[in-house]
């Protein structure tokens, strides 16, 4: 992997995530990075940090990659695949674009040997998920190759059904959303009662990472748990009652599934749609 030339389009959160584990866990050589974006204050910025190359010319990019890493927004991708002609033709593409699928990619850049992969933002700190599956012209060496990359974000799963990426995009790629937005409401949930926010923040916190830490290492039913925690006639039992009275379940349920039918939309997308998603 150190000898191996990566160029990433688009050069977003997650492509400097990526970069980042990369380097922390000494699995690239910086002089072997290459990052293009359309803007070169933030290329300059990534220079600066990770001692990488940078640029706003695609093209250039890929000249001598051994892996092209797509991490542009899936509005952008087809605008962008236009201008990636001359990838080599033993080279790997990498996507960790929303939506986008392999036959897509393929067509649009000509090339075979496609692997699309779906990670989380947890991933800034070697703490992420992510989902990925390749196409049949993918080599056992490239296969490896990918394992170690995105094993730089944390931890990865091979699926060989693609459809589960959209599943992924969905349950794991927005699910620290979810979790964001819970944990906001139980802060201000305390706030509200009348704690400090800063002491609401660390007890939420701790509760949550506590929670998350114990049930991985239960190995039982999170209902088991729940169950352990809701005595009779108790507190617990009785914010249960209002959660599930809220539709608590059911409004989880039907957000991941709305999820997932916007990430095959973004598969559909026609050029030049605009969204307000943040840039990968």
């Amino acid at each position: 992997m150190l000898k191996k030339k990566i160029a990433f389009i688009g050069y977003g959160v997650m492509a400097e995530a990526m970069i980042a584990g990369l380097l922390r866990k000494k699995l690239a050589d910086s002089k072997n990075i290459i990052a293009s974006g359309p803007r070169e204050e933030r290329g300059n910025d990534l220079n600066k940090k990770y001692g990488i190359k940078t640029t706003t010319d695609n093209l250039s990019a890929i000249h001598e990659a051994d892996v092209v890493v797509l991490s542009v927004k899936p509005q952008r991708l087809t605008e962008v695949m236009k201008g990636l002609k001359g990838i080599r033709s033993d080279a790997l593409v990498l996507s960790i674009i929303a939506g986008a699928n392999i036959k897509k990619i393929s067509t649009g850049l000509k090339h075979k040997a496609v692997v699309r992969s779906m990670p989380n933002t947890p991933g800034q700190i070697g703490e992420g998920i992510t989902v990925w599956t390749s196409s049949k012209e993918v080599t056992n060496e490239q296969q490896e190759m990918t394992r170690a990359i995105l094993g730089a974000l944390g931890e990865e799963v091979f699926v060989e059904d693609e459809s589960y990426l959209d599943m992924a995009t969905a349950l794991s790629g927005s699910g620290p959303a979810y979790v964001f937005l819970f944990t906001e409401a139980l802060i201000d949930a305390g706030v509200h009662m009348g704690f400090p926010r800063r002491i609401a923040e660390q007890l939420v916190l701790q509760t949550i990472k506590g929670s998350a830490s114990y049930y991985q290492g239960a190995s039982r039913h999170p209902a088991t748990l729940r169950n352990q925690v809701t005595s009779p006639g108790g507190t617990s039992a009785e914010a249960l009652y209002y959660l599930e009275k809220a539709g608590f379940r059911t409004a989880i349920s039907r957000a991941v599934w709305a999820a997932y039918q916007r990430s095959l939309e973004l598969g559909k997308e026609k050029p030049g749609h605009v969204d307000v998603e943040e840039e990968k």
